[in-house]
């Protein structure tokens, strides 16, 4: 039979975990909350809620992860024999599934949009230019089947690859390409002149723009960037040796998540003031505002190609991730079926994500409590799925080890032993409570 797969070197973990968090949340997803919630207060809330809520689960992830060694599902049936446990695992399964089926959609976008920068098809003749094309592209179902069709491919032959051939390899790769391309844009988008403006609006706190929804919806947003809840970080860690420190790793990878998620609003905000937009454009602003900004600096062109190379890139990193969570419930302990089980739910994913596919077009008049296919896949995992994922495992955390376990997998003194006890034992079930009901309310009301 097979051995389980290990990570060959801690760096190749960190760098691999940060992926799986560094995706579209981070890129896309942060830079349009972030200009829609006043800015810097909706930086400085999530921030303290990453560090004061999201590291901790994060934490209590990778320790369930290396105690259990196995799959979520076998990993909590070890840890935690005849109770149902277990469950979460397969929750983890089920909501990286819908994910993922979502997300390769958007994968496929950035595919449509990096094509159409390579032959330079992305140059605005009219005022209304990027709207108009991201509606078409959208809308286009053969475009935008294709597009998902070719990301899942690529996810697939990563994950296909197995840990240290196919996961590790990439992120040691692009993980590194994704920070330099960041540091080039970051820089030609800082030099702008007017570009102080954006920094501020990231950066400066304006405190008339604090209101407890924007901190919930930071909350929320630390959540999603750090993919705690669907039991990724579980499947990662369950990778490592005895001999990795999970508390310095699992601050590394906080920390690169939250340098990231800055340095793309670095990348956007000086360039939307500098040159006239606005920033808060919502889930458009990559595809909409962020074309035409490029478009009206020098070398604007080949900025905009390296912009959608690294989001392709930070996709990805993200996506094998949710591939890896499916594969590994799926074929249990039997390892040499990673390939042929990462080919089978490749393409059920696939199949899975038509509807959302094809919700800007042909479907767009189905509707699920007022959303599109993809709008109800996308509130359903991140205010639904997320937020019970990661209440469950804190709870497990913060009840079923023992001090001695805890002390044994972490290298912390007592104080900061107590403190993490703490809070995934209360404080981070209550935060996670309040951001699940106000999903709940937000979804009937």
């Amino acid at each position: 039979m097979t051995k389980r797969d290990h990570f060959g070197s801690k760096i190749g973990f960190i760098l691999a975990a940060a992926g799986s968090a560094i995706g579209l949340g981070a890129i896309w997803k942060f830079p349009y909350m972030a200009g829609t919630n006043g800015g810097s207060v909706f930086v400085l809330l999530f921030i303290l809620c990453t560090l004061l809520i999201g590291l901790p689960i994060l934490l209590a992830e990778f320790i369930i992860g290396r105690k259990g060694q196995a799959d979520a599902v076998t990993g909590f049936k070890k840890l935690s024999p005849g109770k149902p446990w277990y469950l979460i695992g397969w929750s983890g399964f089920i909501f990286s599934f819908i994910i993922l089926s979502f997300y390769s959609v958007v994968g496929g976008w950035i595919l449509s949009y990096l094509v159409r920068s390579i032959t330079f098809s992305l140059n605005g003749s009219s005022e209304t230019f990027y709207e108009d094309l991201f509606n078409t592209v959208i809308s286009n179902p053969w475009e935008v089947l294709l597009g998902q069709g070719v990301f899942i491919l690529l996810t697939i032959c990563i994950v296909s690859g197995g840990i240290k051939g196919g996961i590790e390899k990439a992120s040691k790769w692009m993980m590194p390409l994704l920070l330099i391309f960041f540091v080039v844009l970051a820089i030609r988008s800082l030099t702008l002149e007017g570009a102080i403006d954006g920094v501020k609006f990231l950066l400066v706190p304006d405190w008339s723009y604090f209101t407890w929804e924007t901190a919930l919806l930071a909350l929320g947003q630390a959540f999603f960037s750090l993919s705690v809840g669907v039991s990724g970080m579980i499947t990662y860690a369950s990778y490592l040796p005895k001999e990795t420190n999970l508390g310095s790793s699992a601050l590394s990878v906080s920390l690169l998540n939250i340098g990231i998620s800055i340095m793309a609003g670095l990348v956007i905000f000086p360039a939307v003031f500098a040159l006239g937009f606005s920033p808060d454009a919502g889930p458009g602003l990559v595809f909409i505002i962020l074309p035409a900004v490029f478009e009206k600096i020098v070398f604007g062109q080949f900025f905009l190609i390296l912009f959608f190379i690294l989001l392709l890139f930070a996709t990805l990193t993200s996506s094998i991730s949710m591939l890896e969570i499916v594969v590994s419930i799926g074929i249990k302990s039997k390892y040499d079926r990673r390939k042929r089980a990462a080919w089978v739910y490749g393409f059920l994913i696939f199949l899975v994500g038509i509807p959302s596919a094809l919700s800007f077009g042909v479907l767009s008049h189905i509707q699920i409590l007022g959303m599109s296919f993809f709008d109800f896949a996308d509130f359903f995992t991140s205010s639904i799925g997320l937020p019970l994922g990661a209440l469950f495992i804190s709870l497990f955390a913060g009840f079923k080890f023992s001090k001695m376990d805890l002390s044994n997998e972490l290298n912390l003194n007592n104080y900061l032993l107590n403190t993490w006890h703490v809070i995934v034992r209360y404080a981070a079930p209550i935060a996670i409570i309040i951001v699940f009901v106000q999903g709940v309310i937000k979804l009937f009301i």
